[in-house]
């Protein structure tokens, strides 16, 4: 096995202003506008969002959420790994909002259409848009594209993308991983 350091931590940096003002340019004012990280690695990349944004670009408030997907997978039942549910935590509506799913790595695309079924508890959103820092182009089996991407990778099957958050591993780093 081996590791190859995609993303230091400087340069997750630099991504992360560049995806706010992308953002930012796009939304203004995040009136009509929320923001909804994927459980569980989403919400970091989420959070570091909505700081960016609140105190450094001066947006005055944003609807932060996050929605865990767990029972809406099309692979909740299969296989023997016992998947473990983490905490969705929206108190707004997305009825008529513009929502902006934020998630680590967009791989299959499977998370994101789980995503889209679970919203729909909480309202219509008038449009769904994807934000991500690490696209995998190549890997996709629905036709899922991000309106933001971080930076695309083009890992074949063998490897895997580890995005480690200083809030969860300790440190900033993306690595590229050959098994």
């Amino acid at each position: 096995m081996s590791k190859k350091v995609l993303l230091s931590s400087k340069e997750i940096q630099i991504i992360l202003h560049r995806l706010a003002c992308q953002l930012l340019e796009n939304h203004s004012d995040f009136k009509d506008t929320v923001l909804i990280g994927l459980q569980p690695r989403g919400t970091f990349l989420a959070k570091r969002l909505t700081d960016l944004l609140t105190q450094e670009y001066g947006v005055k408030e944003i609807n932060l959420g996050s929605l865990d997907i767990t029972f809406y997978r099309d692979d909740f039942r299969r296989g023997d790994k016992t998947l473990e549910a983490s905490k969705t935590h929206i108190d707004f509506l997305v009825e008529d909002k513009k929502v902006v799913f934020i998630d680590d790595v967009l791989y299959t695309g499977r998370s994101i259409r789980s995503a889209l079924t679970a919203v729909q508890s909480f309202g219509r959103p008038a449009e769904i848009e994807l934000l991500t820092l690490i696209d995998r182009r190549f890997s996709r089996h629905l036709p899922i594209q991000p309106n933001y991407r971080g930076r695309q990778v083009d890992a074949i099957n063998g490897e895997k993308v580890q995005v480690l958050w200083d809030e969860n591993e300790g440190q900033d780093i993306v690595y590229l991983i050959n098994e």
